[in-house]
This record gives structure tokens, sequence and C-alpha cells, in this order.
């Protein structure tokens, strides 16, 4: 998507950001990949060796490219972990698809970065309980299908309810907003839901899927708010984070606001936010 190369472009022209922030993943070994993934479902992903009805769910041509293309953003969230336990906090400028499951892709999602990167982390003995909010406007099935019997992870997942998937799995919390939600009513559930989970879970890392398709503009959401709403989400999540002294990893998730404009100024303001609350 072209947002992928216009946010380092933006983030870098304004200052938010320098050429040193940024970093090229490495790729992790596939072990990591099939802690998570069924490993037939793996190799036939990398095989190109998925059932027409396969492929038709994920929304994608199947190709090397996509598979690669999969393989190092998933890396990028693993290393970002890293990153976060370094500095605090750490942002994959893709990542966030949390619509793949166990043993199956959906949604444009082929391989779960949100659940390997977590994965990774608790088998490493980097972290003992993780938090993951999803605030995309999609819910998070996938990841709430692979972490459905995993104590050590708490998934919480705000979205809206008439949209995508029409299934929905359950999360440990999954809280279905009606369409047309707008900041006021969004900005009220998450303060009343977010403290109460890190008061009763206590995680010591949180991963952050911070899809901008909440907007009101967007094509797919279906909800109201506008990007000022959308920033003071973003606030809301990642102060908690530093308050707490949580590290955070941030996936960046969908956006599909006609005016490719509003998608990159939402996305700009999470990291712009990570600058001035962390650093």
């Amino acid at each position: 998507m072209e947002k992928y190369n216009l946010l380092p472009e933006q983030l870098l022209y304004e200052g938010t950001v320098s050429q040193f922030n940024f970093f090229e993943p490495t790729l992790i070994e596939e072990k990591w990949i099939t802690k998570t993934h069924d490993p037939d479902y793996f190799g036939k992903l990398k095989n190109l060796s998925l059932s027409k009805s396969e492929i038709r769910k994920t929304g994608f041509p199947l190709s090397q490219e996509l598979i690669d293309r999969e393989i190092t953003i998933l890396s990028g969230s693993v290393q970002a972990s890293l990153f976060a336990l370094e500095y605090g906090i750490a942002m994959n400028i893709a990542g966030g698809t949390h619509h793949a499951f166990s043993g199956r892709g959906e949604g444009f999602c082929l391989l779960n970065d949100i659940a390997i990167s977590a994965n990774y982390l608790l088998e490493n003995a980097l972290a003992k309980k993780i938090l993951v909010v999803d605030l995309d406007v999609h819910q998070g099935n996938g990841t709430a299908e692979i972490f459905k019997n995993q104590k050590q992870v708490f998934t919480f997942s705000m979205h809206g309810a008439s949209n995508y998937p029409m299934h929905k799995e359950k999360s440990d919390l999954d809280i279905g907003l009606p369409d047309h939600t707008d900041d006021i009513n969004y900005i009220k559930t998450l303060r009343n839901s977010l403290q109460p989970i890190l008061d009763n879970f206590q995680p010591d890392f949180i991963i952050y899927q911070c899809g901008v398709d909440v907007l009101a503009t967007d094509k797919l959401g279906r909800l109201g708010l506008s990007i000022a709403g959308c920033k003071e989400r973003d606030q809301i999540v990642l102060t908690l984070a530093k308050e707490s002294g949580i590290p955070i990893l941030c996936c960046m998730g969908g956006g599909y606001s006609e005016k490719i404009s509003h998608i990159i100024e939402a996305h700009a303001n999470t990291y712009r936010l990570a600058q001035d609350i962390f650093f």
C-alpha cells in the first residue's frame, strides 16, 4: 500500500524521526513461526500450495513475493519487540496482521505478527504476561483464536460490532461498538476499559494494534472518529504504558480513507505521540 512509503517520508520531512530511528528487520528462524502457526499450514504457504478456497479467503493472489513480505513484516514486529524492551516503545510501520489464525489466513493476513511476537517474548522469558490491545475497527479474530487457551496473554479487542468479521471469535474482552460511534463515546469506553485490565491482569508487555480505520472517513470502518479523536485514543494507550512502566510494541494495522492524507496524518500522530510521551 502507498502509505508504507508515504508515512516514513512524512515523519522524516517534519523531523519527528531521523533516519537513525529506522531499522530493517533480520528474518527470524522459521521455528518461531511454527510455534504459533500450524506447520502444515506454513508448509503450504511456503510451497504456494494453498487450495483455491484457502487463497480466496485471504483476499490475496498467492505469490512468493507475498510470502516473503509477510515474513519480513512479522520479523519486524519481533525485532521491534526487542527494541521496545530496550527503549520503552517501538513501532512496526506495517504489521498488525490480526486476522491470521493458527491454521489459515483471512482478511489480507497470512501470518499473525502479533501472536508470533508475543510467543517469541514468552518462549525466551522476555515477558511473563502480555496484553494485546487491538483497536483496529475489525475484531482481532485470529489473535483471539490463537490465544484462546493461553493464560499469559490477555486479548482485548474494541471494534465495530457490525463490521468484518461477521463471525467473531472470543477474546478475553470484546467490546463491539455501534456504527457511527463518535469521539466522546469511543474515548469514554476506552478509558473505562483499559485501566481495569491493567490493574487486574498486570501485564509486563503490551502489543498495540493501532489501525486508523476507526476514522469517520474510512471506506470500510463505519465508526465516526475524527483525526483528533484517533490521536486521543493513541495518547491514552501510550500514556498508560509509559506511566505503568510497561514496554509497548505498536503495529500500524488498517486504514482505508479515500484521502491518503487522512491515513498518513492519523498514523503519523501515533509516532508524534511516541516521541512526546517516551522521549
